[in-house]
């Protein structure tokens, strides 16, 4: 459990720091609200981790495998890339080569995306299915433990020494992930099993290719077996419902991640708050808001089931949003602030849980990294496209026009955690069977 905190500060302190903190950079050196947007892209790298997810599932790391096993030497990996682009990120000054600032970010953003396809497949095959909704929660305590660090930290670190010093610490702190790689232990759930299976389906898929050469017949065995085989596996299982489960994915977050690209220029250029009000507010009493909400959120989830509080948190996340409209048609104020921020924060937290547990339970261990990779890449590409276009909005429109319309993007999301609940008993029926869970149908019941 303690591991899942370590690993999730892992996995949070890159994210902010190729966004919302970057965002915030770019607006504090000058550059256009226009090119902040775009540099949102850089978030896409996390939408299309489905791509080579496949790779991290089977590839084994020559040396690092020997060493740490699959899981852990893909997250190690992964670190020193982070590291390795954080750092140049501090030395790079964004207005004389926004574009050098873009590659380092990309580097830090591909980096980033790996290592959250490791951690994901190891959070799920650590731990039995019951304790999944328990994992979320510490993982999501740490993850946002990381945006804190990595919100206001890095904030704080700007506003009383410089930006450079900021990314520079940022990029020590990657350490804290590695020390915990080092310490815990590889999971072994299914892991000899699913690599049997997959070995097994591999040379049946190159029987039925006799008549090419047989290198070019496994590498294309492989490719059924390893790529299309998570894919299939999933459309096969879930049938005529998989779409509307992919499109309730992609549609989930939309709404948030799409306000948030603006959020920080938002306080700082338009409300006029400083670096260190911001993070005052919106990292740190927001980050406990946001821990009430897992907390909160993992409770629910446990007593009301999960797709029942996927639609409170679908709800909550498009009201919150709203607020904003109202936030920016009144003169700065700390107070109402927080109070925009608090309730945005709790909501946040709600759903966040509620999703990540509703994802888990949709995995097949046989291919754990790379369909969690499709939910999760799925979850945040919508968003993060359309966020790329924010500025134009803003500069355009205007701060309350773009936040009435993010709010309004969450409609979709409402409506299909409406039918998960009505078609609930179908879509436990199709779920995998990772194991023997006595308390499956408790929790049936509670959907």
């Amino acid at each position: 459990m303690i591991a899942l905190l370590f690993l999730g500060f892992s996995a949070g302190l890159p994210f902010l720091l190729v966004f919302s903190t970057l965002n915030a950079r770019l607006a504090d050196v000058g550059v256009e609200t226009a090119t902040i947007g775009f540099f949102s892209w850089l978030g896409i790298t996390y939408s299309i981790k489905v791509f080579w997810a496949p790779i991290v599932d089977r590839l084994k790391l020559p040396l690092l495998d020997r060493l740490l096993g699959k899981r852990r030497s893909w997250i190690i990996f992964a670190q020193a890339g982070i590291a390795t682009g954080l750092y140049l990120m501090a030395q790079v000054d964004a207005t004389a080569a926004p574009e050098m600032m873009a590659l380092c970010g990309l580097l830090v953003a591909f980096s980033s995306a790996t290592q959250d396809v490791a951690i994901d497949a190891y959070r799920i095959e650590i731990a039995e299915e019951r304790l999944q909704a328990a994992l979320a929660a510490t993982y999501i305590f740490g993850y946002r433990l990381a945006l804190l660090v990595a919100g206001a930290g890095a904030l704080y670190l700007a506003e009383f020494w410089s930006w450079q010093v900021s990314y520079e610490v940022m990029a020590a702190l990657v350490g804290v992930g590695a020390l915990t790689v080092l310490i815990v232990r590889e999971p072994s759930v299914n892991h000899f099993a699913a690599a049997q299976d997959i070995a097994h389906k591999i040379e049946q898929e190159a029987a039925k290719r006799t008549h090419l050469n047989p290198r070019l017949a496994r590498l294309v065995g492989w490719f059924y077996a390893a790529v299309a085989g998570p894919f299939l596996d999933f459309f096969r299982r879930y049938k005529e419902l998989a779409l509307i489960i992919l499109l309730m994915v992609a549609v989930y977050r939309i709404s948030d991640i799409a306000m948030g690209v603006m959020a920080n220029p938002f306080y700082l250029d338009f409300m006029g708050f400083s670096k260190t009000q911001v993070a005052d507010v919106t990292k740190i009493f927001g980050f406990f808001m946001t821990i009430a909400g897992s907390l909160v959120g993992g409770v629910m989830v446990v007593r009301y089931g999960v797709r029942r509080i996927l639609l409170l948190g679908a709800v909550m996340t498009a009201a919150t949003n709203l607020l904003f409209v109202l936030l920016a048609q009144y003169p700065p104020n700390i107070i109402t602030l927080a109070a925009v921020v608090s309730a945005d924060n709790l909501s946040g937290g709600i759903a966040n849980v509620a999703l990540i547990a509703w994802l888990s339970s949709m995995t097949s261990a046989s291919f754990t990294a790379t369909q969690y990779a499709l939910f999760s890449s799925l979850m945040t590409l919508p968003g993060k496209f359309l966020g790329g276009f924010s500025g134009i909005v803003v500069a355009g429109f205007g701060y309350a026009e773009f936040f009435l319309v993010a709010g309004i993007m969450g409609v979709p999301a409402i409506l299909l955690a409406i039918f998960m609940i009505r078609n609930g008993h179908r879509l436990d029926a199709l779920a995998p069977r990772n194991e023997s869970k006595p308390d499956e149908e408790a929790e049936s019941r509670s959907d």
